[in-house]
């Protein structure tokens, strides 16, 4: 995972500028959204604070208001314009708090959060040990991690419509589940759980695609993408191979999602550091011996 890097500012640019036009491409996003409510199910208690990161327009955690209507639920994303967009979903009766931030430096305390929430959004994060360290800092011993991912089959047919017409990368590639379990169990995370599922989606011709894919802020964010403009030929030879590809005189576009859940560590397991070694955190009062002046 050494040469996989993410342009960080550039997904914040992306998303921000999708904010107006996000949710009229986001169907998919909306029926793996609940696929992921369904997961929640594994979680009995009655949450107090729910996140929602990379929560984009506000959709999940209106749901999440919904159904924790006591909870104080909280939508968490990188561009501020997609927050300023998600106040049309927090309604008078059942409002919810936006705040901006990172998902790998979530401004919250220590074991604050009952349930972290997140559709679709850690694909665009590559530092995992950061992230999960995250998740594991802000949960309660037992609380949950629920999210979704996009998997390295995302995209795929675009990824060799391109490599047909010219070696260079044009299309952001995603982690496998395998990276994702290690570093969610290297951060400490307990007893996860991960699914993969491939949507295929059907366009009328390749440009409805990539529409679709700027529609929603979901470009190309490979920090070691080129930096030119693409030729007219490479881009006209790139339409030709993906029109080779139609099935039914539709142009196919897989996604591959990986859902997955876990629960937060009981105070003092130890989670394995990036340099080696382990480190493990408890409470003064919870030291054998300890005592106060």
């Amino acid at each position: 995972m050494s040469d996989f890097h993410l342009d960080r500012e550039r997904i914040r640019r992306n998303f921000g500028r999708a904010a107006r036009s996000y949710e009229q491409h986001d169907a998919l996003q909306r029926e793996v959204q609940q696929s992921l409510l369904e997961r929640l199910d594994f979680y009995l208690e009655t949450p107090a604070r729910v996140l929602d990161v990379g929560a984009g327009t506000g959709r999940g955690s209106a749901l999440l208001k919904q159904r924790y209507a006591k909870a104080e639920v909280i939508a968490v994303d990188l561009a501020l314009p997609m927050l300023r967009a998600a106040k049309a979903h927090s309604g008078w009766l059942k409002p919810f708090r936006r705040v901006c931030a990172e998902a790998t430096a979530l401004p919250f305390p220590d074991h604050s959060v009952d349930l972290l929430h997140s559709n679709l959004c850690f694909q665009w994060i590559t530092d995992l040990a950061a992230l999960f360290g995250e998740c594991a800092r802000v949960l309660k011993p037992g609380g949950l991690l629920a999210f979704t991912t996009f998997g390295p089959d995302t995209l795929k047919e675009l990824r060799a419509a391109w490599a047909a017409a010219d070696g260079h990368s044009h299309v952001s590639r995603f982690l496998d589940m395998h990276d994702i379990g290690n570093a969610m169990l290297n951060a400490g995370l307990r007893d996860p759980v991960l699914d993969v599922e491939r949507y295929t989606l059907t366009y009328s011709e390749p440009r409805k695609l990539l529409e679709e894919l700027r529609g929603l802020g979901a470009t190309h964010a490979d920090a070691a993408r080129e930096r030119h403009l693409t030729g007219k030929s490479h881009y006209r030879a790139m339409l030709a191979a993906y029109e080779a590809m139609r099935v039914d005189g539709r142009i196919p576009a897989t996604w591959e999602v990986v859902t997955a859940h876990a629960w937060g560590p009981p105070p003092g397991q130890s989670r394995r550091m990036a340099g080696g070694g382990e480190m493990a955190s408890f409470s003064i009062d919870s030291l054998r011996g300890s005592r106060r002046r």
